[in-house]
C-alpha cells in the first residue's frame, strides 16, 4: 500500500532518509494504539515491577561513591570530548597561528573548574539533603523570585543538555561512518527514547547499564593521552604540524578570545549533578559525594589538559563533518580496532552523559514542584520510585530540540551552558550570605571559597551572556523569565485553589443532597440491565432512564419494548434532530438544574461494554467516552460508567 501511494504521488520521497522516517512513523503509531489498549503488559516489559514505598530508602538503591562517579560524571566527563573544539572553533577563522590558544584557554577551564567544584563541596557540607543551587537559593534569599532564577536556569540547561549530548553523539558516530549523516535527527530521537525507558526502571537499574560504558570512555581518553606522549617522546614535543606557540594572529580582540573561553566552558556543565544527588547516595552520603566530586575533578582535568595538549602538538583543525576527537584517533591508530573502540565509546558516554541529566532534572523538578511552584505530578514517584513525570517531560521537551535544530552540536552550543552559571552564581553568593549567618567551623575559609567562587562565576556568566547573545543565547535569556513567571502563576494557583477549599471543621459539615439518577439506554439488552440494577442499587425514587431517537419509529418501538420489559422505572424518550445523542441530553439537564426547585444534582450512569480483545475498539464507536468528555462541563453533574465486560 505504501509504495502504491509513493508511484501514485500521493506520498513523495526526495531522500532515502524520508523512508526511514515514514516507516519509524508508521510503525510508532502502531506502537502506540497497542501500548495503549496493552498499556499495563506493555508498561510491566519496559518498566519492570513496581515497587513497594518501603524499597525507598532501601540500601540496594543507593549508590557506592565509586559507581555514582561514573553515573553522575558522564555529563561533565564526555564533555572533553568537544569542549576544548568548541573553544578552538571561534578562533579557527584567525588561522593556524590562533590554534596554539587551546592550551592557555584550556588551563583557564581547568582553574574554574577546581573553583567550582571546590564551592560545591561547600555547598555539599552546608546542605546535605541535595537540591543543589535551588535549595542554596531559597534558604538564604528572602524573594522567592530568586530561587526561580536558579531552579529555572537549571532546568533549561538540564534540557539543554540531554539534546546537545545526544546530537553530539550522532556526530562523533557520523564522523566515521558518513552513511549515518542523514539518519542524525530520527536516530538521536531513538537514543532519547531508550535512555528514557531505561530511567523509568530507576537509579539502580541505570547503574547497572550506565557504570560500565563511562568507566570504558574514561580509559580509552586516558589511552589515548598515554599514547600521544609516548609518540612525541618518539617523534619530538615539537613536530612540523605543531603552531608557533605564543603568536599574536591578526584581527583577535579580547571578545574574541572570551567567546572562545566561553565556548571552551560548554566542558563543565554537568557539575551540579552530583551535588543535587547526594540522597542517592550511601551512608555517609556527604563524605561519598565530596570522594566523587574529587575523583571527577582528578581525572576530568587530566584529560582536557592532555587532550588539548595532543591536538595542539598535531596542529589539528575543526572540521564540521569530522571532529578533532576522530582526526587525533585516526592519526595514533588509523582506521583500526582502536579507532573504532574509542569512537563507539564516545558515543555511548555521550549518550549516557544524558542519564545524569535525567536524574538531576527529575528530583530537581520534584523539589520544585513540592514547593508549588511546578504542577504536582512532577513530585510524584512512579512504579519504580523515580520521578517518572519528570523523566518523561525531560525527554519529551529535548526531543523537541533536537528536531529543531536537526541534531547540529553547533548549532545548540550558544544556547548551552548560559543558564548553568546563572545558577552557579546565585548558588555562590548563597553560600556567601550562609556563611556570614551560620557561621560555624572554618567559616572565614569557606566564606573565602564561596566569595571567590562567586566574582568567578558572576564574570564568567557575563562573558557568556554578551558573548553568545547574538549567537542564540538571547533565546535562553528570554526562556528562563518566561519559565519563572509560569512558575509565579503556578504557585498563585495552587495558593488560590487552597483558600478555596479550606473549610472550618467546626462549621461546615457533610450535607445530604437530593439526586436525580438518569440512565441512559440505547435499547433493551444485557448492558442496560446491568446499568439499571447499579443504578436501582443507588437510588428507587429519583430514577430516570433517558432514551434519545432520531425518529418517530424508533421511539414507539422503545417505548413498546419498555413497557413489555415491565417498566422498571419511569422511561423519557427524547427526539434528536441532528442525530446528535449529546445536544437533548444537554437540554435535559439544563432543565433540571433550572427548574428543580430542591437544586438537585444530576447523576448520570452511562453503560459500556468493554470488548475482550483490544483491537475489536476499532469496530465501536465510543459513545461512552465522548459523553463523559462532553458532560464533565457541567458542575452539578456526577457522571458514572458501569462496564459490562464482553465475553467473545
Amino acid at each position: 500500500m505504501f509504495f502504491q501511494l509513493v508511484k501514485e504521488g500521493i506520498i513523495t520521497v526526495t531522500h532515502p532518509s524520508q523512508i526511514l522516517e515514514l516507516i519509524l512513523a508508521i510503525v510508532a503509531i502502531v506502537a502506540i494504539w497497542y501500548s495503549i489498549s496493552n498499556f499495563s503488559n506493555v508498561k510491566r516489559i519496559l518498566i519492570g515491577r513496581p515497587m513497594r514505598t518501603a524499597e525507598l530508602h532501601a540500601q540496594h538503591n543507593k549508590l557506592i561513591w565509586y559507581i555514582a562517579l561514573p553515573i553522575l560524571s558522564a555529563d561533565l566527563y564526555s564533555s572533553v570530548s568537544y569542549g576544548p573544539e568548541s573553544g578552538i572553533t571561534e578562533l579557527i577563522n584567525l588561522g593556524p597561528g590562533a590554534k596554539w590558544y587551546i592550551i592557555p584557554i584550556t588551563i583557564s577551564t581547568i582553574v574554574l573548574l577546581a573553583i567550582l567544584i571546590l564551592s560545591y563541596i561547600m555547598g555539599i557540607l552546608a546542605y546535605p539533603n541535595g537540591g543543589g543551587a535551588y535549595a542554596i537559593a531559597k534558604d538564604n534569599f528572602k524573594q522567592r523570585w530568586i530561587s526561580l532564577v536558579a531552579s529555572s536556569s537549571l532546568l533549561v540547561d538540564y534540557i539543554l543538555t540531554v539534546a546537545v549530548s545526544v546530537s553530539a553523539a550522532l556526530e562523533a558516530v557520523s564522523s566515521a561512518y558518513p552513511v549515518v549523516l542523514p539518519y542524525e535527527t530520527v536516530l538521536a530521537i531513538l537514543c532519547v527514547f531508550i535512555l528514557l525507558v531505561v530511567n523509568l526502571r530507576g537509579v539502580a537499574e541505570s547503574a547497572k547499564i550506565f557504570a560500565w560504558p563511562t568507566l570504558g570512555f574514561m580509559g580509552c581518553m586516558l589511552l589515548l593521552i598515554f599514547f600521544g606522549f609516548f609518540d612525541e617522546f618518539r617523534h619530538g614535543f615539537v613536530q612540523p604540524e605543531t603552531p608557533k606557540f605564543g603568536s599574536a594572529p591578526q584581527g583577535l580582540t579580547v571578545l574574541l578570545l572570551l567567546k572562545a573561553f566561553s565556548s571552551a566552558c560548554s566542558a563543565l556543565t554537568g557539575i551540579e549533578t552530583i551535588s543535587n544527588a547526594v540522597p542517592i547516595f550511601r551512608e555517609p552520603q556527604q563524605k561519598n559525594a565530596i570522594k566523587t566530586y574529587i575523583a571527577l575533578g582528578t581525572i576530568t582535568s587530566v584529560t582536557l589538559l592532555g587532550f588539548a595538549y595532543h591536538l595542539y602538538v598535531r596542529g589539528i583543525s575543526p572540521d564540521p563533518h569530522n571532529t578533532m576527537l576522530s582526526q587525533l584517533t585516526q592519526y595514533y591508530f588509523g582506521h583500526g580496532i582502536l579507532y573504532q573502540i574509542i569512537i563507539w565509546f564516545t558515543f555511548i558516554v555521550l549518550i549516557l552523559a544524558a542519564n545524569s541529566t535525567f536524574t538531576g532534572f527529575s528530583q530537581l523538578a520534584a523539589i520544585v514542584a513540592a514547593d508549588g511552584f511546578l504542577p504536582r505530578g512532577l513530585s510524584n514517584r512512579g512504579d519504580r520510585l523515580g520521578y517518572s513525570n519528570g523523566i518523561i517531560a525531560l525527554a519529551a521537551t529535548a526531543s523537541l530540540l533536537i528536531i529543531a535544530f536537526h541534531a547540529h552540536t553547533n548549532a545548540l552550543i550558544p544556547l548551552y551552558a548560559i543558564g548553568v552559571f546563572l545558577s552557579f552564581t546565585i548558588a555562590q553568593y548563597g553560600l556567601v550570605r550562609r556563611w556570614k549567618r551560620v557561621k560555624g567551623p572554618h567559616w572565614k575559609a569557606k566564606l573565602a571559597i564561596n566569595t571567590v567562587g562567586a566574582i568567578i562565576t558572576t564574570i564568567v556568566a557575563v562573558i557568556f551572556a554578551v558573548t553568545k547573545f547574538t549567537s542564540g543565547a538571547w533565546v535562553v535569556l528570554v526562556v528562563i523569565p518566561v519559565l519563572i513567571m509560569c512558575s509565579i502563576f503556578v504557585h498563585r494557583h495552587y495558593h488560590a485553589i487552597a483558600n478555596e477549599l479550606r473549610i472550618d471543621l467546626k462549621t461546615v459539615h457533610p450535607e445530604t443532597n437530593r439526586v436525580v439518577t438518569i440512565v441512559l439506554v440505547s435499547g433493551i439488552h444485557r448492558v442496560v440491565q446491568n446499568t439499571l440494577s447499579f443504578a436501582k442499587g443507588i437510588s428507587q425514587d429519583n430514577l430516570l432512564a433517558v432514551y434519545v431517537g432520531f425518529d418517530d419509529e424508533s421511539i414507539k418501538r422503545m417505548e413498546a419494548k419498555w413497557e413489555e420489559w415491565g417498566t422498571p422505572c419511569r422511561l423519557l424518550t427524547l427526539k434528536s434532530k441532528y442525530r446528535s445523542v449529546l445536544e437533548p441530553l444537554t437540554r435535559l439537564i439544563n432543565i433540571i438544574e433550572e427548574k428543580d426547585q430542591y437544586k438537585a444534582q444530576v447523576h448520570i450512569v452511562i453503560p459500556q461494554f468493554i470488548p475482550k480483545k483490544w483491537w475489536h475498539n476499532l469496530l465501536h464507536n465510543q459513545t461512552a467516552l465522548l459523553l463523559r468528555v462532553w458532560l464533565i462541563r457541567h458542575k452539578d453533574v456526577v457522571i458514572s460508567t458501569v462496564p459490562y465486560h464482553l465475553k467473545k
